[in-house]
């Protein structure tokens, strides 16, 4: 007669005959994540993450010859570039603001989104050595790449003021909703970066396929042109789907043509970079636990 001992999980069959079988549901574990102490842990940790972020920062730029120079060539260098070609055959509707600054003003958010997720998605298995002799909540790692972006992305702001200059142009008063455009910016960048970096600790052919997605993602987001390339249908759902579309136009409508941001698709994209956050956060957490066993 085969009886089940329910706590071991063991089915025995008989005299000597032992085989295993699942565990019982109430030993299997279950990860309980709770946010609020996970977000507190996390600003417990905010030293750490500027450690790391300055270590970052050191060895990129430490030995480079152009030092930080390099945070303002790319984006000067996609700057020019969608002048010299782009601009000329796709005859971009700017609403009288010069290409130069439109342009450059599309490249910034994008350029910290693109920086934020290419090296904090691979930010938990370049420090697998750290990572598995400390304990500190893992989602520092990825949080101090986005803090890197962010050095970059304010020194290359040195280039935008000089173009005002060399245009001739001035920042427009409803710039002072620049923070509110921010914050959805930071939201979604956060969340996504998230993910990406959770996902390429199990999924690492995730490493080749990043860089493309990011160059694709490029010509799919109004960063060489503007939202008006858009059907105005989709416009909305556009925004929706790619939270960084209502942020730049956010940007350039706040910033250059003296106008409130689009509401509306400026909410559409702050609800799904807040779904992102919670739903990326909550994964990273639950996900964490085998880090250091698939690495």
């Amino acid at each position: 007669m085969k009886r089940k001992a329910a706590r071991s999980g063991v089915l025995v069959s008989g005299p000597g005959e032992a085989t295993l079988s699942a565990p019982p549901p109430e030993l299997r574990f279950r990860r309980r994540v709770r946010l609020r102490h996970s977000v507190r842990e996390v600003w417990r940790s905010r030293e750490l993450i500027r450690t790391l972020a300055e270590r970052q920062l050191r060895a990129r730029y430490k030995q480079a010859v152009l030092g930080f120079g390099w945070a303002i060539l790319t984006p000067v260098v996609l700057m020019v570039v969608f002048t010299i070609f782009f601009q000329p055959v796709a005859d971009v509707d700017t609403g009288g603001v010069p290409y130069p600054l439109f342009a450059y003003l599309g490249i910034l958010p994008w350029t910290f989104f693109s920086s934020s997720v290419s090296e904090g998605g691979q930010s938990l298995v370049q420090n697998m050595p750290i990572l598995n002799k400390v304990y500190c909540p893992r989602e520092v790692f990825p949080m101090s790449s986005i803090a890197v972006a962010g050095v970059d992305t304010s020194i290359a702001l040195l280039v935008l003021v000089g173009l005002f200059l060399l245009e001739s142009f001035a920042p427009t008063p409803t710039a002072v909703w620049v923070p509110v455009i921010l914050g959805v910016q930071l939201t979604f960048t956060l969340g996504m970066t998230l993910v990406v970096s959770a996902l390429l600790v199990y999924l690492r052919d995730l490493r080749h396929m990043l860089p493309i997605a990011l160059q694709l993602g490029l010509f799919a987001t109004p960063v060489a042109y503007g939202m008006e390339a858009i059907p105005q249908q989709y416009r909305l759902a556009y925004s929706a789907l790619n939270p960084l579309a209502p942020v730049i136009d956010g940007y350039r409508r706040t910033v250059l043509m003296d106008q409130p941001p689009h509401w509306e698709w400026l909410l559409a994209g702050a609800v799904t970079s807040t779904v992102l956050l919670v739903v990326g956060y909550v994964s990273f957490k639950r996900l964490e636990t085998g880090f250091a066993d698939v690495a």
